[in-house]
């Protein structure tokens, strides 16, 4: 499984990278949401099995990297799993994320 974590927070990429690749996972980092969607864009279709996407980041938030990501012209940029990774877990947040494109919501201590 390949997995792009966008995450600003570098103590909290490193903790989930770890987690992720002591799982079998490759992982590919972004540390804001511009860097996600650059990196997304930039890899081949089908690339990444899944999008762990922080939402309150610097330069361009979750949110709106998610919906520039599933607004690219790729086939995969509909389809692809974008989990939303937050500390923002209230009800409110999570409709945020699920109209914003993403698919679930995972609520990070």
């Amino acid at each position: 499984m390949s997995v792009l974590l966008v995450e600003d927070n570098e103590i909290n990429c490193e903790i989930v990278e770890y987690i992720l690749q002591e799982a079998g996972a490759e992982v590919v980092t972004a540390n804001d949401g511009k860097a996600a969607v650059d990196t997304f864009a930039a890899s081949a279709v089908g690339t990444f099995d899944c999008v762990l996407m922080d939402l309150m980041m610097p330069v361009m938030s979750g949110y709106e990297a998610a919906r520039v990501i599933r607004g690219l012209d790729r086939t995969d940029a509909k389809s692809v799993p974008i989990i939303a990774l937050s500390a923002n877990a209230f009800e409110e947040d999570i409709a945020l994320a699920k109209d914003a494109g993403m698919n679930e919501h995972l609520a990070k201590p």
